[in-house]
């Protein structure tokens, strides 16, 4: 028997969490059988442990947790074998399929991903899916010709779980970071990261009439989209990239085509879920290379499985620094 953090539906259909024990035939049939040893709390977490299910869970009882590292137990496929340490985000487990609030779990190999080498379990979870889009941002932005020395490069949502590591491997990759947030007392924690210059979140919020604006960023990782995103695409300089990593501020974009048309700026898609098997192990390998190991200790938050309906609320609510290591054996 283990302990999971499962979640159900009363006949009102509102879901609530509590910690139960499970057995090895409760878990979904999957080939690889991992001993989960720790998860973290992304945005879609918090969506998932809403009474609602934020519209992600499909039926209940649920396990949630969008991401895992632990080690493998069992498997009937020739990719791993007992023993192996291996990192799990995205293809909707935690939300269509059950997740990592466990302490065992059980899924398809092509969904795992080899621990990289240089990176504990716990350290896999501090980056999580909101580091590992990071990294795909920055990756994104390097592959359309961003390189440092060219002017800052703006990060929104700056604080949250995506924009503290993005501001971390930029800083560490030798660019200018400028990060944007609405909590003033983030201030400290952001330049510790390696922020050069902190935006107040109200002076993109405002809204102008004028599709450009001064040119001043040379590349930007923003997880708001929303109306910032609009006024950050007027503000690029010319053939400079947005990585659109996230909709914290809204999913509609009242922009016009002409940053497009009359500077030559992109607006790159980053989707962490679906991507391709290649192109998860190179960003893991960035990570373990171009992320800061004291500045990733530096954002991390414990937490425990009973600790999850709070911090799923909290997250919600923008109340949620840096990233959450949840221990599922503590």
């Amino acid at each position: 028997m283990f302990n999971a953090l499962v979640m159900t539906q009363d006949a009102e259909g509102t879901a609530s969490a509590g910690i139960q024990q499970l057995g090895l035939d409760d878990l979904p049939q999957a080939e690889v059988t991992v001993a989960v040893e720790y998860s973290t709390v992304n945005y879609k977490d918090g969506l998932c442990l809403s009474p609602k299910g934020g519209g992600l869970v499909r039926k209940y009882p649920h396990v949630p947790g969008i991401d895992f590292a632990g080690t493998v137990e069992s498997s009937d496929d020739d990719r791993y074998k007992p023993g192996d340490k291996v990192v799990l985000t995205g293809w909707r487990v935690g939300e269509a399929h059950w997740g990592g609030y466990s302490q065992k779990a059980r899924v398809k190999p092509e969904w795992l991903v080899p621990l990289p080498e240089g990176l504990t379990t716990r350290q896999a979870m501090a980056v999580g899916t909101a580091g590992f889009t990071a990294m795909l941002a920055v990756m994104a932005l390097e592959d359309h010709g961003m390189t440092p020395g060219h002017g800052p490069v703006l990060v929104t949502g700056a604080a949250g779980g995506v924009g503290s590591v993005a501001t971390a491997i930029l800083a560490h990759l030798g660019y200018e970071v400028a990060g944007v947030t609405g909590r003033p007392e983030t201030e400290s924690y952001l330049r510790d990261l390696g922020a050069t210059r902190i935006v107040p979140r109200e002076e993109l919020n405002e809204t102008t009439k004028r599709p450009l604006e001064s040119e001043t960023w040379a590349g930007c990782v923003d997880a708001v989209g929303g109306a910032m995103l609009a006024r950050v695409l007027g503000q690029m300089k010319y053939g400079a990239s947005v990585a659109a990593v996230g909709l914290a501020g809204g999913a509609a974009l009242p922009a016009t085509v002409v940053p497009f048309l009359l500077r030559g700026v992109n607006l790159l898609g980053i989707d962490s879920v679906m991507q391709p098997y290649d192109n998860r192990v190179r960003a893991w390998q960035r990570v373990a290379s171009d992320l800061p190991m004291d500045k990733l200790d530096a954002m991390v938050q414990p937490a425990a499985l009973s600790d999850l309906p709070k911090l799923g609320a909290d997250i919600l609510n923008g109340q949620v620094k840096g990233r959450v290591v949840v221990d599922v054996n503590a």
